[in-house]
């Protein structure tokens, strides 16, 4: 008996997504979305997603619970694009998450115009490590602060990026879902 829980454990330590590490959210809205694997303690099991600061269009991104579906798309939907490596929001035409303000430590992210090429809107996810890393420098991954903060009836994080290397888990892992259910 003793040996069958040492290979289980061993076993579910080389697992990443191992349920005892990891909640996964209770997804409910609508695709495409990019949102945190973990639900990383949000109140309501909804998970994080990539989200314009406060209600409606905004130039700064955050990470915020992620909304049920409706029926206009969400402020938390996005798309990304593995031809150019931009993350395109659903909502607001034209416009894409950029590495704005590197070194603003809460909002390095922004949300402006598309421009094809601009090497500040350009990301590769890697779906091995669920890791979205900054195209210029893929050390450096995008990630969820530390903090959680009550935003209404919802929640919400920084969303920032630091070395891949040194990031938790729990905290960059993202899963990307381009398509319609």
């Amino acid at each position: 008996m003793v040996r069958q829980f040492s290979l289980a454990g061993a076993i579910c330590a080389l697992v990443v997504s191992c349920s005892a590490f990891a909640s996964a959210p209770d997804l409910q809205s609508a695709t495409p979305v990019i949102y945190l694997a973990d639900n990383l303690e949000e109140k309501d099991n909804l998970g994080w997603c990539i989200d314009t600061d406060g209600r409606g269009f905004s130039e700064l991104l955050q990470a915020h619970s992620c909304k049920p579906a409706a029926e206009e798309p969400l402020d938390t939907q996005f798309r990304y694009i593995i031809e150019s490596g931009q993350i395109r929001s659903v909502p607001y035409a034209n416009k894409c998450m950029t590495l704005s303000d590197p070194e603003n430590s809460t909002h390095p992210f922004g949300l402006l115009d598309c421009v094809q090429g601009q090497k500040s809107q350009q990301f590769v996810y890697d779906a091995d490590s669920m890791e979205i890393r900054i195209h210029s420098d893929q050390s450096k991954c995008v990630l969820v602060a530390d903090e959680a903060i009550i935003a209404g009836p919802y929640m919400s994080r920084d969303l920032i990026f630091a070395d891949c290397n040194e990031a938790e888990v729990v905290k960059k892992q993202w899963i990307i879902k381009n398509y319609r259910l």
